[in-house]
C-alpha cells in the first residue's frame, strides 16, 4: 500500500473511532497506526517520539482529540528517497 492509502486508511480509523474517543479523550493527543488506536499522550511531542520509537517514519496518524483535521500541502506528504548515489554533483 502506498503511503498516500495508508494515511487515509488511518485517518478512517480515526472517524471510526471519534466519538469514543471524544466522550472519554477530549484534548488528548491520540496515536493511530495499521488502523488500529495505539495510546494517548498528554502532548504532540509525547506522540511523535513514541510513533518515531516504534514506527519509525510511519505512516501514522497523531491527532489531537476534538481538534478540527489539519490540511497539510502534498508536498508536506511526499517524502521521496534521495539516495545520495542518485544525487547530481555540483
Amino acid at each position: 500500500m502506498d503511503t498516500t492509502a495508508a494515511i487515509y486508511e488511518e485517518i478512517a480509523a480515526y472517524d471510526r473511532i471519534r466519538e469514543d474517543l471524544e466522550a472519554r479523550l477530549m484534548g488528548k493527543w491520540v496515536l493511530i497506526h495499521d488502523g488500529e488506536f495505539i495510546s494517548q499522550y498528554d502532548s504532540f511531542e509525547l506522540a511523535a517520539a513514541y510513533a518515531v520509537r516504534h514506527f519509525g517514519r510511519g505512516p501514522y496518524l497523531i491527532r489531537q482529540v476534538g481538534a478540527p483535521p489539519v490540511t497539510l500541502p502534498a508536498s508536506v506528504m511526499y517524502h521521496p528517497d534521495y539516495a545520495p548515489s542518485r544525487l547530481r554533483p555540483r
